[in-house]
This record gives structure tokens, sequence and C-alpha cells, in this order.
């Protein structure tokens, strides 16, 4: 149903693939995830590897509540308040465990400004395709 793909004549990708192609039906779009825990308190403020493993932590959790899991995920993007190498680094590591090694889903990675609050660090949105 999907297949992933990082074609020759492209840079190797570092956690991610070129390409996801997908036969599959059913399409879960999961908003912009932040590392709020259940209560709406904010999870390793200051710790960019613990917003990302609670990010991913709250992005299981909405695509299991439709049926999904990380291994339905085609794409991804990450919203990074002032991306650096160090810190794509730091993502990538704390990420991993989430992700399924031999699909990864395509994925962008953006620096931005600020998120919705000055202590969120990360904001990653997924999309899932099932069936």
């Amino acid at each position: 149903m999907n297949r992933f793909q990082s074609p020759e004549g492209l840079a190797r990708p570092n956690g991610f693939s070129h390409t996801a192609r997908t036969t599959g039906r059913t399409t879960v779009f999961v908003s912009g995830q932040v590392s709020y825990d259940a209560s709406g308190r904010v999870v390793g403020e200051g710790d960019l590897a613990a917003q990302t493993r609670q990010v991913y932590r709250n992005l299981q959790a909405a695509l299991q509540a439709e049926g999904a899991s990380m291994h339905d995920v085609v794409k991804t993007v990450l919203f990074v308040r002032d991306l650096d190498p160090d810190k794509a680094r730091a993502i990538r590591e704390a990420r991993s465990p989430f992700l399924n090694p031999e699909g990864l889903p395509a994925s962008t990675m953006v620096g931005v400004a600020s998120l919705a609050r000055p202590e969120l660090l990360l904001e990653v949105e997924a999309i899932a395709v099932l069936d």
C-alpha cells in the first residue's frame, strides 16, 4: 500500500525518504502536535529532545484514535524554533524510535521564529494513509 523510496541521483536522506507513494484509500491528517501532556502542560521546557519525544507520543495517540499508527505515516512537516544543524540532529535522534526504519516518511523540516507559546520548540504535523 505505501512505498517509500530514496532514488539514485538524489542526496542520501538522513531520517526520511525522498518519496512516499500510496495506493491506500483512507487518509488521516494530524494537526500540528506540540509537547503538551494530556492536561495541556508543556513537557520538556528548554529540552528539545524531551519535547520531540512528547510530540511523537502525541502523534501516536492521535493516529491511534483513527485506527492508524506511525507505520502508516507517509509525510511529516516539522516546524522548529530557531533551527540549526545541532537541533536538526537532536530531533532526528529523539524521533528515530518512533519511526519505521523500513518505511521512513517523506519529511520537511522548517525553521521558524516562534510557535504558539514561547516555551514550545517544535511542532509536527503528519499525514497517514491506510487501507
